[in-house]
């Protein structure tokens, strides 16, 4: 698929897109699960590429197709640029899966199996952040940030909200190149766009204010709270706004206000050292 050079894409030239079988993968290890369903690391049979299957939840047949699944697989294709995840193909299981005793995993002995194939990234944010004395250091945040800003301008550029950045959703590999993944919340949206978003989107702890007080109408700024909770985090080694439900985290943020804009200050002061501060936005207040 082409990008043009303002990152716009080029809808008329889009990826082949065919169905194989699960089988022609060979599963290695089960590497994460939430309520999507499995991620496995697996192997391609015929060429041994490794990848990430992501098994999507299929429990409540009545519902149909997951439409978080949709929404991710639609946008996903059309999405091509190298700080985004790549979804590779989907595949399938005609049947039920099985396990060493021959039990349907599933519970379901007639209901098959939807496959989205990534390619594999080594590790996500959260994870190397959590390692025993792991503390980042300035280069290594500014090539992070760098990267996480420049796949989210991509999305934004091409109308696209990912309305759940995290850390555990920032892939990395053991190069350093860092992805945006995980976009069974993201929203395609217009400037025409009139109607209300639903404002039970993002993680608590990354989640803004406005959200917390019921705005249904928003854009890009969303995230970019969110990305400046992974730079604040980055530079403080541990979440900036950690809350247990909504009333307490909304509390809390207004208890630490002084905090957050001490903290905002220090990521002003990094701010200012990287080469790419978009034109027009001032700093001379901070």
């Amino acid at each position: 698929m082409a990008v043009a050079a303002s990152g716009q894409l080029n809808l008329d030239e889009s990826p082949s897109w065919g169905s194989r079988g699960v089988d022609c993968f060979e599963k290695l290890e089960q590497i994460g699960e939430g309520t999507y369903g499995q991620v496995y690391m697996a192997k391609e049979i015929r060429t041994g590429e490794i990848v990430a299957l992501k098994k999507i939840r299929m429990d409540n047949e009545r519902e149909g197709f997951p439409i978080t699944a949709i929404r991710e697989i639609k946008i996903l294709k059309k999405l091509q640029h190298q700080n985004v995840i790549q979804l590779k193909e989907i595949v399938t299981s005609p049947g039920p899966e099985k396990d060493e005793q021959g039990k349907c995993l599933d519970g379901n002995k007639y209901k098959g199996s939807i496959y989205m194939v990534f390619e594999y990234m080594d590790h996500d944010l959260t994870g190397l952040a959590d390692r025993p004395g792991m503390r980042f250091s300035v280069p290594q945040i500014k090539c992070y940030m760098r990267q996480l800003l420049t796949g989210l301008h991509y999305c934004h550029v091409n109308q696209v909200l990912h309305r759940d950045i995290k850390g555990s959703n920032l892939l990395i590999d053991n190069e350093g190149n860092l992805k945006l993944a995980d976009f069974g919340l993201a929203r395609s949206f217009s400037s025409e766009h009139n109607g209300n978003l639903t404002n039970r989107v993002i993680t608590l702890w990354y989640r803004p204010p406005e959200l917390l007080l019921g705005a249904t109408k928003y854009g890009p700024a969303v995230d970019m709270w969110s990305v400046g909770c992974i730079f604040a985090e980055l530079l403080h080694g541990k979440p900036i706004l950690p809350g247990k439900n909504e009333v307490g985290f909304f509390f809390f943020f207004c208890e630490t206000s002084v905090t957050l804009m001490q903290c905002l200050k220090l990521c002003i002061r990094v701010l200012r050292r990287f080469s790419f501060v978009r034109r027009g936005v001032s700093l001379k207040a901070f």
